[in-house]
């Protein structure tokens, strides 16, 4: 591997490495660098295909790339044969002969490996054609598409370090912050803070020996978020790209990237990609002839959600407990130990190089007036088509959930989304057409968070949902401050209790009060954003907290003492099936005759609900009729 001493040695292997290696006739690209996909066993269909492959003689003849994630989990594993632009979901092991021996050799089309639309039924073949990729700006997981994570060959040939060149031969370090400050990029990671006002704010801090610090928060830890866990699998050298570009311009010789201890492909593919970085003279000592040395470490946090926070997660790359400060000091002041830190998570850094690629005005072009850009979801939940995708700023709920994520399956009604993670608020059907924007959101009692997205349908109980998320944050409390350690453990009682039927009307005054102390006088962000699922579930669903209290009934059948479940005699087939998948052996009764529930055993796990086929399962309710 040969070290690059110039920004023009890089460029020239560019070109090399572009002409050497012409696109194939026939490429084959698996999505099998990606946990996600791993789980859904893209690796034993790697395997097949290079058995397969080899067997028929056509190594050497046909590409065949190890991507990371494509976006679209819902139908993983994912292969994608070019050039004939056809797109295979839910591949086994067991299709693989037949896709090489008919599509790769002889070009047919395996109408049962398509991609089925939910809505109209249609079969698609090419990717750019599906739904879920068609409203989508895939800027950043773009990538993910033509460059396997272990190659920086190929984050290079496809465009990769180019910014970093162009920052290098001709950029000043002041006028680099100022072109990120004039773009209009935003935080990824939750609060939404200026990046450029941030890398100013730290340049400009003062400091005695000179030391500065670039930081990356890859602590993701909120529930169905895993953004940055597919960027780092999949496109590592993006983050680190951005990363020395940030150093550059805020004059830091030293990094962090601070990832979860959960996200073991993440950190092998970014320390992967740290040392083919570090080989080819891109880190180290004088990158590229220009005067200007970086290092980047590795820290992997021990799972604490609060260590997502910037104080909390330096305090913990020192030794010490993950705990947030007061923010009186701020961390571009004195953060890592006591030095002026820039602080800003994974895909904010996978944006710095686009901002230099299509430069400040074509940046700009993308977004709203207050956001711009793009911005990752995980899309979640109640929703047809699960994964990860990356949207303009501004686009609608509706576009996302309907357009993008093919609606609610089963026909059941839409109810709400949650969006911003556990601190995030739920936005209710009536506001389907809200921009997803910074300033939207916030307005609607939500936040962007750092991208999680969780869609709900009708049969989701909107009390239960806020107990959940409160119980969530009360055991990740770091417990240094009074307002959020004894704010989230009253909230939550009063929750469960509401759930459990015992709760009384002067609670919701309790709630709201507590509410309202918390964003002022909380230390951190999870406490002061912890009112937010209470907030918007009592703003836009209070019905459903008064019918709790009042009449002791959920109507999503979901707080298990309000409800029980019975079996329609009329209805009742005796087929059996629903006594068979009891898990605790609560149905009785004979073949072709109406079974019975018995009420004393039944778990309420709802399986019968789900299984019955003839509608005989009923919830009652204890306090009201259905």
């Amino acid at each position: 591997m040969e070290k690059f001493k110039t920004t023009a040695d890089l460029e020239t292997f560019r070109r090399k490495i572009t002409s050497v290696r012409p696109a194939p006739k026939i490429s084959i690209t698996i999505s099998v660098n990606s946990s996600c996909c791993i789980l859904r066993g893209s690796k034993t269909v790697a395997a097949a295909f290079k058995d397969e492959l080899e067997s028929q003689g056509l190594n050497g003849k046909i590409e065949v790339l190890h991507t990371g994630c494509l976006g679209f989990c819902e139908i993983e594993p994912v292969v994608i044969i070019q050039p004939a632009n056809i797109l295979y979901g839910k591949v086994s092991r067991k299709d693989v002969k037949e896709i090489v021996a008919r599509t790769v050799k002889n070009g047919e089309v395996l109408e049962r490996l398509l991609y089925k639309d939910p809505v109209s039924g249609e079969k698609i073949r090419g990717k750019g054609n599906i739904p879920f990729y068609q409203k989508q700006m895939r800027h950043i997981l773009g990538r993910n598409e033509v460059i396997d994570p272990r190659s920086i060959d190929d984050y290079i040939k496809a465009g990769g370090y180019s910014a970093l060149t162009r920052t290098l031969d001709g950029i000043a370090p002041t006028e680099l912050v100022n072109m990120i400050k004039e773009s209009g990029l935003r935080g990824r990671g939750g609060g939404g803070f200026p990046v450029g006002l941030k890398w100013i704010s730290c340049r400009d801090a003062p400091c005695d020996d000179g030391i500065r610090y670039v930081i990356c928060n890859a602590d993701e830890g909120d529930p169905g978020a895993y953004m940055d866990r597919s960027i780092l699998e999949g496109n590592p050298h993006s983050v680190i790209e951005g990363m020395i570009i940030a150093s550059f311009g805020i004059g830091a010789g030293e990094g962090w990237v601070y990832v979860r201890a959960e996200y073991p492909l993440a950190v092998e593919h970014l320390n992967i990609a740290l040392s083919q970085a570090l080989n080819y003279g891109l880190l180290g000592e004088n990158i590229l002839g220009s005067g200007h040395s970086f290092s980047i470490n590795v820290a992997r946090g021990a799972g604490a959600f609060v260590c997502g926070e910037s104080t909390a997660l330096m305090a913990s790359l020192e030794g010490k407990v993950g705990r947030p400060r007061s923010k009186y000091v701020h961390t571009v002041e004195k953060g890592l130990f006591d030095r002026p830190s820039s602080l800003n998570n994974v895909e904010t850094f996978a944006n710095v190089s686009l901002i230099l690629e299509k430069g400040v005005e074509g940046y700009r072009e993308i977004g709203t007036e207050g956001s711009k850009g793009t911005k990752i979801f995980s899309l979640v939940g109640k929703i047809n088509n699960t994964g990860l995708v990356e949207v303009p700023m501004g686009i609608t709920l509706r576009e996302i959930i309907y357009d993008i994520g093919g609606g609610i399956p089963g026909g059941k009604r839409f109810k709400a989304v949650q969006t911003g993670g556990p601190s995030g608020g739920c936005i209710p059907e009536r506001l389907l057409d809200l921009s997803v924007d910074f300033d939207a959101l916030k307005e609607a009692g939500s936040i962007m968070g750092s991208g999680g997205m969780i869609v709900m349908d009708e049969d989701t109980c909107m009390v239960d949902v806020a107990r959940y998320f409160m119980n969530f944050l009360k055991g990740e409390s770091c417990g240094k401050c009074v307002p959020c350690r004894e704010g989230t453990r009253r909230m939550s009682e009063i929750l469960e209790r509401i759930c459990l039927g015992g709760g009384e009307m002067e609670d919701l005054e309790v709630l709201e009060d507590v509410c309202e102390y918390l964003p002022d006088t909380a230390l951190c962000a999870l406490g002061a954003t912890a009112a937010n699922p209470v907030l918007s579930t009592l703003k836009y669903f209070r019905n459903e907290y008064t019918e709790h209290i009042k009449q002791k009934f959920c109507r999503a059948g979901v707080c298990k003492t309000l409800f029980r479940y019975e079996i329609d005699k009329d209805l009742c087939t005796g087929c059996t099936l629903c006594s068979m998948q009891c898990p605790v052996n609560a149905i009785s009764g004979e073949r072709k005759k109406a079974h019975i529930i018995s009420a004393d055993v039944c778990s309420r796990c709802g399986i019968c609900y789900e299984s019955c086929r003839f509608g005989a399962v009923k919830i009652i309710q204890t306090g009201a009729a259905v």
